[in-house]
């Protein structure tokens, strides 16, 4: 099955570059963090560029979906991997002079999520574009196996990067935008011209209109509420809160925060492949267990204040 998916060109490249983009993110997800902490030595600090990275979803995320309807995506996409480029590296060369400020990484951090909500969307829409209706669960099988499976090469990465300086993984996001717009650039596919009216109005209802799909939903309702509790409350223990106690317990915090990352995309993986076995049907009431677990994880590593503890929490 995964073979024949493979065969398709358009899959391959949509891939090789998904992939190499997404460990670009998880890299300078964590540089950010990194930088945060080494400039202003602050955890409210640190907290505030966590929210920066956050933020722009709950803000433009709505409006990314509906933009990606409206422009071609392939144009899209290759416009704004172009646009993140300059920016990311400009991180970099305000290091290297001495001009880095945390505000300037703030906003950077804040810019380069906002294009995140326009990019994501899009991208993803192509998938169901390049493949067709027999390859579809293979392909998103394949998509979610490399994006996940990227966060386990990130702390081999990070930690040879760290010798050199957190500063470089900007350099490594860079490199990861630029082989993205060469793999989307390989991918052919035909889009439909979207003949609806493209005003800020337009987009106004087309959120309203959701809004009220929604309520009409139960179920979806209840799901966006859960989702949105468990990821404002967990977020930030995850992302910060591990790092600052990693931190206060040791002296190589970063190199051990990048190899928990890889511990946990390694065994989100192995969980993945092995769900299937033993659960048929996904329900509101298996997602409500699954966010109950990811909470009891993180309360065993809060309570079992550790270096391994921490590593069986993650897992």
């Amino acid at each position: 099955m995964y073979l024949s998916t493979l065969t398709n060109k358009n899959i391959r490249n949509y891939l090789l570059g998904g992939g190499v983009s997404r460990l670009g993110d998880v890299l300078s997800g964590m540089a950010f963090l990194f930088l945060a902490y080494d400039l202003t030595d602050s955890t409210i600090y640190t907290t505030i560029m966590a929210i920066a990275e956050t933020i722009p979803y709950l803000l433009f995320g709505l409006i990314g979906g509906v933009i990606a309807d409206w422009i071609p995506r392939k144009k899209l996409l290759i416009l704004l991997d172009s646009l993140r480029i300059p920016i990311i590296l400009s991180v970099f060369l305000f290091h290297q002079t001495g001009l880095l400020s945390f505000s300037y990484l703030l906003i950077v951090s804040f810019v380069i999520q906002t294009i995140g909500c326009f990019f994501n969307p899009a991208h993803r829409a192509i998938l169901p574009m390049i493949t067709q209706a027999e390859q579809r669960a293979s392909a998103n099988s394949l998509y979610d196996t490399v994006s996940r499976g990227v966060t386990i090469l990130s702390p081999v990465l990070s930690v040879w990067l760290l010798t050199y300086g957190t500063v470089y993984f900007f350099i490594v996001d860079a490199l990861s935008y630029g082989i993205s717009i060469v793999c989307l650039r390989k991918i052919h596919f035909t889009e439909e011209k979207n003949l609806a009216k493209k005003t800020v109005r337009t987009a106004v209802l087309s959120i309203v209109e959701f809004f009220s799909w929604v309520r009409k939903h139960t179920k979806v309702k209840y799901l966006f509420t859960v989702t949105f509790l468990v990821v404002f409350f967990n977020t930030w223990v995850w992302q910060v809160g591990l790092l600052l106690a990693l931190t206060e317990l040791t002296s190589n915090s970063k190199e051990l925060y990048s190899i928990l990352q890889g511990v946990f995309g390694a065994i989100v993986i192995i969980t993945n492949l092995i769900i299937p076995y033993f659960i048929r049907e996904m329900t509101l009431k298996t997602y409500l267990i699954g966010a109950l677990l990811w909470g009891l994880g993180i309360t065993y590593y809060g309570f079992m204040y550790s270096l391994t503890h921490f590593f069986i929490g993650v897992a």
